[in-house]
């Protein structure tokens, strides 16, 4: 089997490749969960978006993401070692958001990582990181043993070691509260405790997915249909909305400010030459679709630092990690900062309205989610139409009533307020890309930066989780 670097080392440049590979990868991830369980909407991905702002939903974890168990007496160990963050005070029942870099201080990706006991930890999320955890622990020279859940398209067994669930909206509370008959445990911010639905013991945690008040919950496989029986009888009096993939995939992240999905800083760093061997060239890092108005034929220009991404507040140099030692330096530099963008609804309009007039189209804007590349990074000029930032998740979101999309850009552009054009389309109108996209103009869509999270009530949500840690 070809390795990753194996593909590196046939092709002339990877970028080129990566921009060949198919696209629409992201659009597939909806249609790819049991119909019956996760169907792309339940009613209509508005409403089930504007439930998490103003009423209660239910949003099904349980079918997208990789569990990696970590176990072993030096698990602790390796994962601190692997990680930006801190490990100070992380003890059983505590949880993270765990990211990690490369030699050179760059970001490969982040997880949600939970300390569950003694020696036994779960990461969840995305492959790119639990890809670079499982190498450590068969490489590195640690007394661990992983095992992988993987997510339920490659799941050959029908189940999942856990559900996952989260209940997310101004009445989530209330509605947990209901089922747990009595007073939910007050959890600080990623604290882990249990309550009862249906009977079962389910575990909580103090998490957000869109930055509005509510709790992850899961449990055993086997207890998924009774608890969501439970919670969508008992949700009827609060509001409670099923969401779709539709509206769980497209606005949870825009509204709160996290970008999900950066291309991971693997591809040429020397030092991780043996991580690419041992890495499939079939792997989601060699398969997988980059796309966007921005190109470079050097693909370190699309790789971040934790500023640029808003990480700053949980890099901490308090432990030997990998990157440190790069970091340390980088953080005597300036620093691009993460924004919102907040496209003209006119400019916006106008790439709709060409797929009705005479003349070239602009890229189809495929709503809610407006991405047709698994790794899309699209140019951010300034008004004399300089380069200044990359815009890398876009989206429509009801609540905001707004295309909105998530970007870095250089400080000098970054204070709300500040006029900025995005550039809507793929680099060569769709030539670079092949068959995956149609033939379009790429067009300037002027936009208006504001903070990340640009909601309101998240920015609220917030202040207060910080005022109580």
């Amino acid at each position: 089997m070809q390795s990753l670097q194996g593909l590196i080392d046939s092709v002339p440049n990877i970028v080129d490749h990566l921009y060949q590979n198919p696209k629409g990868v992201l659009r597939a991830i909806f249609h790819s969960f049991p119909p019956s369980e996760l169907p792309p909407e339940f009613t209509n991905w508005r409403d089930e978006q504007r439930a998490r702002r103003e009423t209660v939903a239910l949003l099904d974890q349980s079918f997208h993401m990789t569990n990696l168990y970590v176990r072993g007496p030096d698990a602790f160990r390796m994962l601190e070692h692997l990680a930006i963050n801190s490990f100070n005070k992380f003890v059983p029942g505590r949880a993270k958001n765990f990211a990690v870099c490369n030699p050179e201080g760059y970001v490969i990706g982040d997880n949600i990582l939970y300390y569950l006991d003694e020696e036994s930890f779960v990461l969840v999320g995305g492959e790119v990181v639990l890809n670079w955890v499982a190498f450590h622990a068969a490489s590195g020279d640690y007394d661990v043993t992983v095992e992988r859940d993987p997510l339920w398209s490659l799941n050959q067994t029908g189940r999942r070691t856990v559900y996952r669930f989260q209940v997310e909206g101004p009445n989530a509370f209330l509605l947990l509260e209901k089922l747990n008959h009595g007073p939910l445990p007050d959890l600080k911010f990623f604290h882990t405790g249990y309550i009862s639905i249906a009977g079962r013991p389910v575990r909580a945690l103090r998490h957000s997915m869109a930055g509005v008040p509510g709790m992850e919950i899961s449990g055993p496989w086997e207890d998924r249909e009774a608890v969501r029986a439970a919670i969508i009888e008992a949700g009827e009096e609060f509001g409670l909305r099923l969401c779709g993939s539709f509206a769980y995939l497209s606005s949870g992240g825009l509204e709160s400010g996290w970008i999900p999905r950066p291309l991971p800083a693997i591809y040429t760093s020397p030092a991780l030459r043996s991580y690419r061997e041992w890495l499939p060239a079939n792997g989601l890092e060699g398969r997988s679709a980059l796309g966007g108005s921005f190109y470079s034929p050097n693909i370190e220009d699309y790789y971040f630092t934790p500023w640029d991404l808003g990480m700053s507040h949980i890099l901490k140099f308090d432990h030997d990690f990998i990157g440190r030692d790069a970091l340390m330096e980088k953080a005597k530099e300036p620093h691009r900062k993460k924004v919102t963008l907040v496209w003209n609804p006119d400019d916006t309009a106008r790439g709709f309205r060409s797929l009705f007039d005479d003349g070239p189209m602009a890229r189809y804007m495929d709503l809610p989610w407006l991405h047709y590349a698994t790794w899309q990074y699209d140019q951010v000029l300034n008004t004399k139409g300089d380069l200044v930032g990359l815009s890398v998740y876009a989206g429509y979101s009801a609540n905001e009533r707004a295309m909105l999309s998530l970007a870095v850009v250089d400080e000098a552009y970054s204070q709300p307020g500040t006029d900025v054009v995005l550039v809507w389309g793929d680099a060569g109108g769709g030539a670079r890309s092949g068959p995956w996209v149609e033939s379009h103009e790429p067009i300037q869509i002027r936009a208006t930066v504001g903070p990340a999270p640009i909601s309101r009530a998240t920015q609220e949500y917030w202040s207060a989780v910080k005022s109580r840690h």
